[in-house]
């Protein structure tokens, strides 16, 4: 019977960090859409053969968080041995069956065999510029039901040992507007699975089939304790938090921090909507799991044994547990909605481990047309940066990712002029006030896109733009996310809105907002404010009517 030392198993659990990041890397270098190679608006991870995650990968955090759910998807679709073989590759983007988010975000993943066992499955994720629907770039705000939003894939085997099925691969390249980016795009994703494969493959002959599958149980017990432990420390509890949103509507959470469990419970909300912007249980699951990784050992590890100790609760049929035909192209606002409801309601009771509210919001901003000097059709697709929460001793951050985007990057202008139809003419901090306090919180930006060619368009998905952040312990509000198009000396207001019409020489501004701040505005150290005043945070006017400080 093998044993297993500590030693072994942190030696295996790394070499699992870094095949995943070797994934991560070559499907980077390899993708051919800006939104992948540029912003990383993708994640990969590996699993057990149970589809439990055995690395936290790379990548964008939530969507990290969906490669398990997909994987467990496909064993149910695809019974072993007769249906599994090795050099299979699946591809999955049905939040209806598994895939958590919406139809542009495709999973594919690879299972990997060892001596005939199937001993790991290696899986990444990607958002797709175009999956067809009724608009381009497929993310439509009037889309009414998911038939609207362009090609499922619901667990599809798109290689059969190691041979690509010529009839999907068609339906795929006749499904999408920009087959060129979608070929490129899927390929890359190919040679990140088959590349991890090979390396999971060396892994196992390295140390043996036993070892190797008893390291990832091993390490994945392992994450259940430090979970555990973490919870025993908290005091126990009931909390609850209702949150009014920009559309009016109000959706409540309830926490129950007990000694070996967390529950959160989402049940009490509304229900699915006729609009885009429905959540699966999957994707709530997911904004849990984030809050619930803020809370416990946010510097530890992550595993499928970390989140033993929570357990979510869903009502079918409501927004965050939505049923067939909903539509799901918007899903990412409701996500870090729920993620920011479960944290606010946290931050009320635990200040001094939480940060004030950020900007909390993708802000979505899509941009699409015929480039003017090559004629091929381009999407713009990207998530913009803004200002997080204060928190005690420390101003929030100006100009990052919201949480569930975690570490990606926004487009450099020079890709974006050069790849899109568009001129970047402004990328600053956004000078509107807010966020005041002992510590304030960060900046949002203010970027201005100029449209190049006539008959352009734009899509926005922007939450947060009436409610703005919430402060901590009589901290200022943040400001709100939104977008704007100027032309023809009048500028026109937008959050949630597909397909507005674009020409030359039109210009969509976009604006971010800036984090909570923390603590009274008053109790703010007077250089901090001179600083702040001479970085172009807050006017003088603005410190002293705030602050109480003439400058």
């Amino acid at each position: 019977m093998s044993t297993l030392d500590i030693f072994t198993r942190d030696i295996i659990q790394n070499s699992l960090q870094a095949i995943a990041d070797e994934m991560f890397s070559a499907m980077r270098n390899a993708a051919m859409s800006p939104v992948i190679y540029e912003v990383l608006d993708m994640g990969t991870g590996i699993t057990d053969a149970k589809g439990e995650i055995a690395s936290s990968g790379a990548g964008i955090p939530a969507f990290v968080g969906v490669l398990d759910k997909a994987v467990k998807k496909i064993l149910q679709h695809h019974p072993l041995p007769q249906d599994i073989e090795d050099g299979d590759v699946f591809i999955s983007n049905d939040p209806h069956d598994g895939a958590v988010t919406h139809l542009n975000d495709v999973v594919l993943a690879m299972p990997v065999f060892a001596d005939g066992q199937l001993v790991a499955w290696t899986a990444n994720i990607a958002h797709w510029n175009d999956v067809g629907g009724r608009v381009p770039g497929s993310l439509s705000t009037d889309a009414t039901d998911i038939f609207q939003e362009g090609l499922r894939l619901a667990s599809v085997k798109l290689i059969s040992k190691g041979q690509p099925i010529r009839s999907v691969l068609q339906i795929l390249r006749a499904n999408t507007r920009m087959p060129d980016f979608m070929e490129g795009d899927l390929w890359a994703g190919v040679a990140a699975v088959r590349n991890g494969a090979v390396r999971l493959r060396e892994l196992n002959d390295k140390y043996g089939s036993a070892l190797f599958l008893l390291a990832m149980s091993d390490f994945m017990d392992l994450g259940e304790k430090v979970s555990l432990k973490a919870l025993a420390a908290l005091p126990p509890g009931q909390f609850s938090l209702e949150e009014r949103q920009d559309d009016g509507s109000l959706f409540k959470v309830g926490i129950d921090i007990r000694e070996t469990e967390l529950v959160i419970d989402l049940r009490d909300n509304p229900d699915q909507c006729l609009g885009p912007t429905n959540l699966s249980r999957d994707g709530a699951v997911v904004a849990a799991q984030m809050a619930f990784k803020a809370l416990t050992a946010p510097q530890g590890i992550t595993n499928g044994g970390t989140f033993r100790p929570l357990r979510v609760l869903t009502r079918p049929g409501s927004l965050f547990d939505a049923q067939l035909p909903a539509a799901e192209g918007f899903y990412f606002e409701n996500l870090i909605r729920v993620h920011d409801l479960i944290l606010c309601c946290l931050a009320q009771q635990f200040p001094d481990r939480l940060p004030a509210g950020n900007f909390a919001s993708v802000c979505a901003t899509i941009i699409g047309g015929v480039h003017p000097d090559t004629g091929r059709m381009f999407t713009l697709v990207e998530p913009e940066i803004g200002g997080w929460g204060a928190e005690p001793g420390r101003d929030g951050n100006n100009a990052v990712y919201s949480g569930l985007h975690g570490e990606t990057y926004n487009c450099p202008v020079e890709i974006c002029e050069a790849r899109y139809g568009l001129y970047v003419e402004q990328l600053a901090l956004n000078d509107e006030p807010g966020g005041h306090g002992q510590y304030r919180g960060g900046r949002g930006i203010c970027i201005d896109y100029r449209i190049r060619a006539d008959g352009s368009f734009m899509t926005c998905g922007y939450t947060r733009s009436v409610i703005p952040p919430w402060g901590l312990e009589q901290g200022a509000e943040g400001t709100p996310n939104y977008v704007e198009v100027v032309r023809d000396g009048q500028c026109q207001r937008y959050s949630m809105a597909s397909g507005i019409s674009l020409n030359a020489g039109d210009l969509v501004r976009v604006r971010t907002g800036a984090g909570g701040g923390y603590g009274s505005a008053r109790q703010r150290d007077p250089q901090a404010v001179r600083e702040d005043v001479k970085n172009g945070y807050v006017d003088a006017a603005t410190a002293h009517s705030v602050y109480g400080l003439t400058i």
